[in-house]
């Protein structure tokens, strides 16, 4: 099994997981990278997953599953018109080729039918669950995107964390500011910052980097309870959401 992040548009990434030959890739906003890769690798795409509806996710779904015949994995949404296959919270993908299966989760909170796909230590989260951050909440509630998150973080905590965009650093500078005492933290963005000047992506990260650093998955610790000044968990988390909404990055 080889994963692989391809990047994509501004900031995004397509997941490519490939098998003895067999792909599948994951939110491909756009065809170039994927193409690119299937033909320098001789892969043939046999499936495609969508997780949310958002254009920079499902842009290139169609015209893939149109040259390749491959079959399309997609949320209950109608905003998704290139499915072969609606999926929701409690189904299984299983493949023939790439060997794969994924138990699909219903994951609400950046839009109502975000799935996030999780099998053979990885999870394809989407926009929900970021390196070191989360999902803005466009179409759900924070009570719905805390769920959501603390769901995803009870997996196992070796799962490989694939978000859909290269977004750790600004990330990381946030995170710092809510939680500065965090060593892990502080090793983190070390990391990715080493990363980043090599030009190389910061992601996958694993379920247990991510509730060591990840601000959105540590509501409950002291040092952000004391900084966030709220009693209660969800008004907690909303008011982590809306610092970061307003946070911009120190300038240079």
């Amino acid at each position: 099994m080889i994963l692989t992040a391809l990047p994509a548009l501004a900031d995004n990434y397509i997941w490519l997981l490939e098998q003895g030959g067999d792909a599948l890739v994951v939110d491909p906003g756009e065809a170039g990278p994927v193409e690119r890769v299937l033909a320098e690798r001789g892969l043939r795409l046999q499936a495609i997953l969508l997780t949310h509806h958002h254009n920079d996710h499902i842009g290139a779904a169609r015209e893939l599953a149109s040259r390749h015949g491959s079959r399309v994995h997609a949320p209950h949404d109608e905003r998704i018109a290139a499915a072969d296959v609606r999926v929701g919270d409690g189904d299984r993908v299983m493949l023939e080729r790439p060997a794969f299966t994924f138990d699909v989760l219903g994951v609400p909170g950046h839009t109502r039918s975000h799935i996030a796909f999780h099998g053979a230590g990885v999870l394809f989260c989407g926009d929900t669950l970021f390196s070191v951050g989360c999902g803005r909440l466009f179409e759900g509630t924070p009570a719905q995107m805390l769920a959501s998150l603390e769901r995803l973080a009870a997996l196992p905590d070796d799962t490989r964390v694939c978000c859909g965009h290269e977004y750790t650093l600004a990330n990381c500078a946030f995170a710092r500011t809510v939680d500065p005492s965090n060593a892990a933290l502080a090793a983190r963005t070390e990391q990715a910052t080493a990363r980043r000047a090599r030009g190389e992506p910061t992601v996958p990260s694993t379920l247990a980097d991510e509730r060591a650093t990840n601000p959105f998955l540590r509501i409950d610790a002291p040092a952000l309870r004391d900084t966030l000044g709220v009693d209660d968990r969800v008004a907690r988390f909303a008011e982590l959401r809306r610092r970061k909404d307003e946070f911009r990055m120190p300038a240079p």
